[in-house]
């Protein structure tokens, strides 16, 4: 059994991590630490505690007699991350191709006739949560745990950047594309072809973001 402050520091950072997520807390903002005391109801012990976490988890940087900040994420990061987790997945793919069993393969396919319904209905939202449950299914198949580790600190990092590729002219067609392209990788047991799919799909993604800034800057410049 965990002590209770240990269980209390948890729930703070887990809290805290929901409010970043959902922009409450805005990259770039400062963490002021008696109004997240006075809003959670909090001493400032667990408080502290749960930002240790969320730095080492890189969702928030420290700065020595300033105090916490929302991390940022700049075009530079995500040029460095994708090729990164574009390895990984790939890998996951790889090795989840390996592991697949029919009933997996079937659980899968139910998850791709949803994301082919919404990408024909142009349901992004709807879209974006089943692209997320087939990645984590994959991982979860994959089961390899340094491999889930690794990656889940990386998607907490992208999460910040509040993601919209598929809003990128033609993009929610191509990234359907990609991913009926892994599957059909996986379920002829190919690994090697399905880890090349994860990576193109991740890659591709980046381009995606690329080219949605570009667009974003354009209509903002004078």
């Amino acid at each position: 059994m965990r002590p209770v402050n240990q269980s209390l520091h948890d729930e703070v950072a887990a809290r805290l991590r929901t409010q970043i997520f959902e922009g409450w807390l805005e990259p770039g903002s400062f963490v002021d630490e008696p109004v997240l005391c006075e809003r959670l109801a909090i001493s400032r012990t667990p408080l502290r505690e749960a930002l240790k976490v969320l730095v080492a988890e890189g969702l928030l940087r420290h700065e020595p007699r300033r105090g916490c900040f929302v991390s940022e994420v700049t075009e530079r990061d995500l040029d460095e991350i994708f090729p990164v987790i574009a390895l990984l997945e790939g890998r996951a793919a790889f090795e989840a191709t390996k592991r697949a069993g029919a009933a997996d393969v079937a659980a899968l396919e139910v998850l791709h006739e949803r994301l082919v319904r919404h990408a024909q209905q142009g349901s992004i939202t709807e879209y974006y949560e089943v692209n997320r449950t087939i990645h984590e299914a994959l991982i979860t198949l994959a089961d390899n745990r340094w491999l889930a580790q690794v990656i889940g600190g990386l998607r907490r990092i992208l999460l910040l950047a509040r993601l919209r590729q598929l809003h990128a002219p033609g993009r929610l067609q191509a990234s359907l594309a990609e991913h009926l392209q892994v599957f059909a990788a996986l379920k002829q047991r190919d690994a090697q072809a399905a880890d090349a799919a994860m990576q193109n799909h991740l890659l591709r993604q980046r381009e995606a973001l690329s080219e949605v800034a570009r667009n974003h800057q354009s209509r903002i410049s004078p």
